[in-house]
């Protein structure tokens, strides 16, 4: 748990440092800032993408996962807890939307990536907490990119990180009795694919997607490695 509450605490300052000083940054510094990170979480999301052994595999998970998480209605989930967040503690400050994009944006992108999964569980299972370190730095001043643009949301998403991070840490103990290496890698490539989206749809503004709904990936695709490997296909 060390890592996720250093995590936390980076996503805090960073997100209160954005929203002390981003409105003395001119506008075209908060697009281009926002545009950077955008791009980043692109690459870095086709990077991690490019470690599956099976696209197939990939595939499978996404659509599988994308059906499970809008009968679950994840997507929607997620934006009434930010509408509620927003109608307890942002007020009328937080404008049309923005508190809800605000929080969604950056939930999504600090608990998407494979390093919140992979990171929690090295976390919880040695005490070794460096890979989520490393992972504070990146949210920290990604925190401070968002906030100063979209606002007081951002903050309660490191409750999201608490939950997320946190469950996974304590659960790590029985994870590691049943993730394989080619599980995570595919699990990470599905991670990969919506970073892919999050970058489009959030970040960049290139097209809406309902990331959200893609999340149940992240067990379908390992599960069907699992599977796979019962039956012997490889």
């Amino acid at each position: 748990m060390t890592g996720t509450l250093l995590n936390v605490a980076a996503i805090l300052v960073g997100g209160t440092l954005g929203l002390l000083f981003g409105d003395r940054l001119p506008e075209r510094i908060h697009k281009t800032v926002v545009a950077g990170l955008g791009l980043f979480v692109l690459a870095f999301g086709l990077y991690d993408f490019l470690k599956t052994q099976n696209p197939l595999i990939v595939l499978g998970g996404l659509l599988i996962g994308g059906l499970l998480g809008e009968w679950a209605r994840l997507e929607d989930g997620l934006r009434r807890l930010g509408e509620l967040l927003e109608k307890h503690f942002a007020g009328r400050e937080a404008g049309s939307g923005r508190f809800v994009r605000g929080f969604l944006a950056a939930s999504l992108v600090f608990c998407v990536g494979p390093i919140a999964i992979l990171g929690s569980i090295q976390d919880g299972m040695t005490g070794d907490y460096k890979m989520l370190a490393i992972k504070s730095v990146l949210d920290g001043f990604a925190s401070l990119a968002f906030a100063s643009s979209l606002g007081v949301g951002v903050l309660f998403s490191a409750g999201m990180i608490l939950v997320y991070q946190g469950s996974i840490s304590l659960l790590a103990a029985q994870l590691n009795a049943l993730v394989t290496p080619a599980m995570t890698a595919e699990m990470t490539a599905a991670g990969g694919v919506m970073l892919i989206g999050i970058a489009i749809s959030s970040l960049l503004e290139i097209k809406p997607i309902r990331v959200a709904s893609f999340l149940p990936a992240l067990l379908i695709t390992p599960l069907i490695v699992a599977v796979l490997a019962v039956l012997g296909i490889k």
